[in-house]
């Protein structure tokens, strides 16, 4: 597998071969600082009254071999599992970190997504092809965001502050369900250990996200409209979890029109109060089901009743980030072959139905893996504090326990006692333990 890698790298970008040259478009990608799998290079700029957006998307195509050594264990795998001194990763890293990335360093086989937008930011055209580009640039968020606060965008972004905000506006109109719940992470302490952040969402990682959510949103497109690819689901929330949010909202406080939807109720909350923050944590039941949906008609396979994502509020693929997710080039191409009129080929229409088992089981190891580290971090930083007592915003209350978040240092866990949802309350730390990663408070 590795030597088959170390071949595909060493033969450089492809070119020819009806692959578009446009190393004249202006990219440059987005990422957290020192990341090298760098799956996506953007542009968004001023098309007369309205905007184009070029999204090249690295070509795993170019370098896996269907049946091949590396194509079956990326299988096998699913996806990067990241860590917080390292990955595991979906691909050999001389692919995913080096010639498959999309590295300002020279010529990289992309797909190349074109998306035309009118003045509100509404889609208005799409096409994707098989392309030769060059990034112009490795940004990172802080640094776009500084850019977009001081007006002095890199030329390949030149309109991305604008189209930004009209795509989040939109995805409130469609009904997505944005949490915004306190994003941890393990980070170094600076002093050979590791520590516990929250991890606050700039505004130029949303518009990035929209940009994402808007190709994929195309994909699903496409493919409902051929019959045959693979979604990411969400089942429309169930009228039982709606009416139990609408519960939480009136016993926290928050007046909630019945004609409101929810994406609306959810973008106008207080970004910070402790009864916004139990709201939000409520809302977790308005997103549970989520799965893949595999189908090709021309095999008798439709595609799934409720074709949607509920968080999203639109039919949705994978096809953004392939170098970290098998499915995206699954997705990818049939999007191409469904683009070009083609048939899709052999191999990839028999490995359709085996994919969405394959990505819900290397979900879940990537979620238990990520929820262990930040677990098993929060409880060595806390294993010397047990017995003390923190200020705690009550989440979720449920009896005689519940959830609480405690702001310093970040910790999100079990909390024992009489509590109420939305509560500033006064707790005592009873367990922290590193090993297990559990840890509990208790109310007085």
């Amino acid at each position: 597998m590795l030597a088959e890698a170390a071949r595909a790298a060493a033969d450089g970008p492809v070119t020819g071969g009806g692959r578009r040259d446009a190393t004249d478009v202006e990219l440059v990608t987005i990422d957290p600082p020192g990341a090298k799998d760098l799956d996506q290079a953007l542009g968004v700029v001023r098309r007369g009254s309205g905007f184009r957006v070029h999204y090249a998307i690295a070509d795993l195509g170019a370098v896996v071999v269907p049946g091949g050594e590396l194509d079956l264990e990326a299988r096998r795998r699913g996806q990067t599992v990241y860590l917080p001194d390292g990955s595991v990763p979906l691909h050999p890293p001389v692919l995913s970190e080096g010639a498959a990335s999309l590295l300002p360093d020279g010529p990289r086989a992309a797909v190349l997504w074109t998306i035309d937008l009118d003045d509100a930011g509404e889609q208005v055209a799409v096409s994707v092809e098989r392309a030769v580009v060059r990034s112009r640039a490795r940004l990172d968020y802080a640094g776009v965001q500084a850019d977009v606060d001081t007006g002095r965008l890199h030329p390949a972004l030149a309109a991305f502050a604008e189209l930004g905000p009209l795509r989040r506006a939109h995805a409130v109109r469609r009904g997505a369900i944005e949490l915004e719940l306190p994003e941890q992470e393990v980070v170094p302490d600076g002093a050979g250990g590791w520590t516990v952040r929250v991890r606050r969402r700039l505004d130029v990682e949303s518009w990035n996200a929209e940009i994402s959510l808007l190709t994929g949103m195309a994909a699903a497109s496409m493919m409902l409209e051929a019959g045959v690819g693979l979604l990411r689901t969400l089942p429309a929330p169930e009228p039982d979890a709606l009416a139990a949010f609408r519960r939480a909202a009136r016993e926290l406080g928050f007046a909630w029109p019945d004609t409101m939807p929810v994406a609306e109720a959810l973008a106008g909350l207080p970004a910070d109060s402790p009864s916004a923050l139990a709201l939000r944590r409520s809302a977790t039941v308005l997103l549970r089901g989520a799965g893949y949906g595999a189908f090709d008609r021309s095999a008798g396979t439709e595609p799934p009743a409720d074709a949607g994502h509920g968080g999203i509020g639109a039919p949705y693929a994978h096809v953004t980030a392939p170098l970290r997710r098998l499915v995206d080039r699954f997705g990818t191409e049939v999007c191409l072959a469904v683009r070009a009129g083609a048939e899709l080929p052999d191999w990839l229409r028999e490995a359709l139905p085996a994919l969405p088992d394959v990505m819900a089981e290397s979900d879940s190891v990537a979620g238990r893996v990520d929820r262990a580290c930040v677990d098993r971090a929060e409880a060595a930083l806390l294993t010397a504090s047990v017995g003390r007592e923190f200020d705690a915003v009550v989440l979720r209350a449920d009896g005689e326990a519940g959830e609480v978040y405690v702001p310093d240092p970040p910790v999100l866990a079990r909390c024992t006692g009489e509590l109420t949802a939305g509560a500033v309350v006064r707790v005592r730390l009873a367990v922290a333990d590193p090993a297990s990663g559990r840890i509990e408070f208790a109310a007085p």
